[in-house]
């Protein structure tokens, strides 16, 4: 479902207070009036698109205790660190300096106040693709997840600390799920429910590599994750075109020939989904 826009200075009519000072005479730093006017909803994501006083877009998460609000695109604080739009990009950036003043990557090293600082950045990253989920900018979710996943890799390459190298990947296959899912629903809402299949076995094959790699593929099949995607799959089948049919046999008679009877035995199961 997606969200009307609300103009934020219809609501709030002034700019919010900075840590440690206090508002004028003529200015209120209590949000009550917010909040009553946007009722908490437990059990749901409650989440809208707003317009900033200076025109740009704004995400509200209502949360029990209050309102988080986020900028659309760019980090999502709206802050510039060392003048970079991320942290992550201001420290890739380092790594590109130094590989071009040592002729290699070998020697880069991430602190653990970076490590730290970068898994905080990651943290707002998360509650905005987690949002636009909710808000169907399936766009978005894909540029936010990518970036996450991104950043996953950059601490477990360069972190100096044995810890900072593993301590985010436990969120992988959360992160990899979402951005599967979201590539799926975009081809959906562009009618290309071929597509959408093709994401969401990339992503199957992008979790299956993860929990082989870090010696859990026994688990593999009762995570979550797997779950979510392997039931949009099969929802999905049935919306396939008959001609898809015809590429699978094709497909089918190539692996063997090839011997590959592993792909095979993928494919013929794919046949029989569509057949049922």
């Amino acid at each position: 479902m997606r969200m009307k826009r609300v103009p934020l200075s219809s609501r709030i009519g002034a700019g919010p207070a900075s840590t440690g000072h206090t508002l004028g005479s003529h200015l209120s730093a209590d949000i009550t009036p917010i909040l009553n006017e946007w009722p908490y909803e437990p059990g749901k994501i409650n989440v809208r698109l707003i317009e900033g006083d200076d025109g740009e877009s704004r995400i509200q998460l209502r949360l029990d205790l209050g309102v988080l609000q986020m900028r659309a695109s760019g980090r999502p604080d709206s802050q510039r660190p060392q003048g970079f739009e991320s942290l992550l990009e201001y420290h890739e950036s380092r790594l590109d300096d130094h590989a071009a003043e040592k002729g290699s990557a070998s020697g880069f090293t991430l602190s653990e106040e970076d490590c730290r600082e970068l898994r905080e950045e990651a943290v707002q990253y998360y509650h905005r693709y987690v949002c636009m989920m909710v808000l169907e900018d399936y766009d978005a979710v894909v540029r936010d997840t990518t970036r996450n996943l991104r950043l996953l890799d950059f601490c477990s390459r360069h972190a100096e600390n044995e810890g900072d190298r593993h301590i985010l990947e436990q969120f992988r296959a959360y992160i990899t799920m979402m951005r599967a899912r979201a590539l799926a629903s975009q081809a959906l809402a562009d009618n290309e429910p071929k597509a959408a299949i093709h994401a969401i076995d990339e992503g199957l094959s992008a979790l299956k590599q993860h929990f082989e790699e870090s010696e859990e593929n026994d688990t593999f099949e009762q995570t979550a994750e797997v779950q979510i995607l392997k039931g949009m799959r099969e929802a999905l089948t049935p919306k396939l075109p008959i001609s898809q049919q015809s590429e699978l046999r094709q497909r089918l008679e190539s692996a063997l020939r090839t011997e590959n009877y592993e792909l095979a035995a993928i494919l013929r199961d794919e046949i029989d989904s569509i057949k049922d």
